[in-house]
């Protein structure tokens, strides 16, 4: 094999085309093989690899500067770096990271994660090289569904006036994670069916050269035209036209379910966890909403490209629709549009991952909260359990937008409180609503739903009454409360009050009162991070008081590719601990 003798891009340079084929197909035959059984990013792995082989026999890294849009596609290019054992030995399937990671290699130069990045951070590169005298290349690579992300265009914007090398790969394989949306989209459809040669071409309009490579998957069309580019003294865009999960049937037919995927079966290529028959938030939420949307013609369901994260499926996306809408991978975009819809006396539900909704933080602030538009925002995977890559990890959005003005954030701790709470914010026109979705599977609680959470707004659910010790279990941490409670009667008599507070954005200063009758201690426990979250919350209301407050959640913090049990062991969150550390405190 070939690529037991590649440890550096130069030994990429060494081989022959023929052998740099053959190269390919021994690295597409190792991915197939690892994302089988240890799961990943399939389609745009597989859909890279000539370009990669391209890249790093033509151009000279890490002198030369790669920078991956997202960099779920950059599996090939750290088995050209010296990291083709961790594709190769399943005991080191783990040794490195989905994305880019500098602290494995110095091939790699950012940690990057979410998309459209690249090209702002390339820019960047080139003009600190230009700053310091330098003249090596630098190639931003990004696809074209990244494309469609605000940041991609500021990037081609100041990137065109650098007037200097500046070299961007559009890897085209006509997908985001689904289907694409867009104008965009027109013109590169527009390039391909001319090879290049329309006379209206974005990029030219941009101000960039510009160069078509026809098969993308071909390695000597794309060696011949990266060598026409490089050492190119203005800035360029490099289109190539490439085929997503290319060389496995199962991916190139199925894209959209190839984009990421559990463990696979290679031959079938179905699952080898079959997990359809779990019940799922997602699931469940796409079947509401298309049931509503049959009655309610003002009802919409917003998408920046993860149409997924609620379960809207092909099938599902037709039958809503112009009910539902994918700006393509745009969140900005999403929060301000929904906040227009809303305004224009429409019903918006923009459906969104917890590490994602970050992106629009400022359209959260000022096109939906200022105007105080009555949008839904559906944050799933909000918690510690879910992601556990560094730069999709969902520790983060109650700090972020449990302190925006405005806004009210609820967290349901059960199926039932989510159904009501998802009925009343679509109904309700007074302000903008987001629920965080729970993230430990679907529970179920005995409870009269509510119908109007505007008549108890901010007012706590207290359902259990005791003493001594009160405990503010939030959204998917009320059951990790129910099990502290049960443990601090079982092992020391106490029986203590157990509150579900609903609201993340408010505290009920009427209970917290009570609370000082009868409670020498109210612990807080939340799946984020605690700096600037709920519990501070309830801490600064008791500041003065004689009232301790335990705060229980995460610290501020990166981690990256956790195990679960240890994270929380570390921030202390395990049962034993929690009723450790209680009555610590109370003694």
């Amino acid at each position: 094999m070939y690529i037991e003798n590649v440890n550096s891009p130069a030994d990429v340079k060494k081989l022959s085309i023929g052998q740099l084929e053959q190269l390919a197909d021994e690295m597409r035959g190792l991915l197939i093989r690892k994302l089988s059984n240890h799961g990943g990013h399939v389609g745009p792995n597989l859909g890279m690899v000539e370009a990669t082989i391209a890249i790093h026999y033509v151009f000279n890294s890490p002198v030369d500067k790669i920078v991956f849009d997202v960099s779920h596609q950059s599996y090939a290019h750290k088995m050209l770096t010296g990291r083709c054992e961790a594709f190769m030995k399943p005991d080191a399937y783990d040794r490195v990271s989905g994305y880019s990671e500098p602290s494995e290699s110095e091939h790699d130069h950012f940690v990057i994660g979410h998309t459209s990045t690249s090209i702002s951070l390339a820019s960047g590169l080139a003009k600190a090289r230009d700053l310091h005298g330098g003249h090596e290349n630098v190639i931003a690579v990004i696809g074209d569904g990244s494309l469609s992300g605000g940041e991609a265009f500021e990037g081609l914007n100041v990137g065109a006036e650098l007037r200097t090398n500046f070299i961007v790969i559009v890897n085209d394989n006509q997908m985001s994670i689904a289907e694409n949306h867009g104008g965009l989209y027109q013109n590169l459809q527009l390039l391909r069916e001319t090879e290049g040669k329309a006379e209206c071409n974005f990029f030219r309009a941009m101000g960039y050269d510009y160069l078509y490579v026809a098969d993308g998957n071909n390695v000597a069309e794309l060696i011949e035209a990266m060598q026409r580019i490089k050492d190119i003294y203005h800035p360029v865009v490099l289109h190539i036209n490439t085929l997503k999960g290319y060389g496995y049937r199962h991916a190139e037919e199925q894209k959209e379910r190839f984009h990421w995927s559990m463990p696979f079966d290679v031959e079938s290529g179905k699952d080898k966890v079959d997990l359809s028959h779990i019940p799922d938030y997602g699931d469940f939420t796409a079947r509401y909403l298309i049931d509503e949307m049959k009655h309610r013609p003002e009802l919409v369901a917003l998408t920046a490209g993860t149409p997924a994260v609620f379960g809207f499926t092909p099938d599902r996306r037709k039958e809503a629709g112009s009910q539902f809408i994918d700006m393509g991978i745009a969140e900005e975009q999403a929060v301000a549009m929904a906040s227009g819809i809303a305004k224009g006396g429409g019903k918006p539900v923009f459906g969104v991952y917890s590490t994602f909704i970050q992106r629009a933080y400022d359209q959260v602030s000022q096109d939906l909260c200022i105007n105080g538009n009555p949008a839904l925002m559906l944050v799933f995977w909000g918690g510690l359990g879910t992601m556990n890559d560094v730069t999709h990890l969902g520790f983060f959005d109650i700090p972020l937008l449990c302190n925006i003005p405005n806004l009210v954030y609820l967290a349901p701790t059960c199926i039932e409180e989510y159904i009501s709470m998802m009925s009343w914010a679509i109904c309700q026109t007074a302000c903008p609503v987001a629920i965080r979705v729970p993230s430990n599977g679907i529970q179920h609680r005995d409870i009269a739903p509510v119908a109007d959470y505007a008549q108890v707004m901010n007012q706590y659910e207290v359902t259990r009454r005791g003493s001594r010790i009160a405990m503010v279990a939030l959204g998917s941490f009320y059951q990790l409360g129910e099990e502290v409670a049960d443990r601090l009667g079982e092992l020391f008599g106490i029986e203590a009050t157990l509150i579900n507070p609903r609201f993340i954005s408010g505290v009920d200063g009427t209970l917290l009162e009570e609370l000082k009758q009868g409670h020498e201690l109210v612990i807080t426990l939340e799946d984020g991070v605690l700096d600037g979250g709920f519990g501070e919350k309830i801490a600064r209301y008791y500041g003065t008081s004689d009232m301790k407050v335990l705060c229980k959640g995460a610290r501020k913090e990166f981690v990256d590719r956790f195990d679960l049990k240890e994270l929380l062991l570390d921030n202390r969150l395990t049962v034993e601990q929690i009723v450790e550390d209680c009555m610590e405190i109370l003694k």
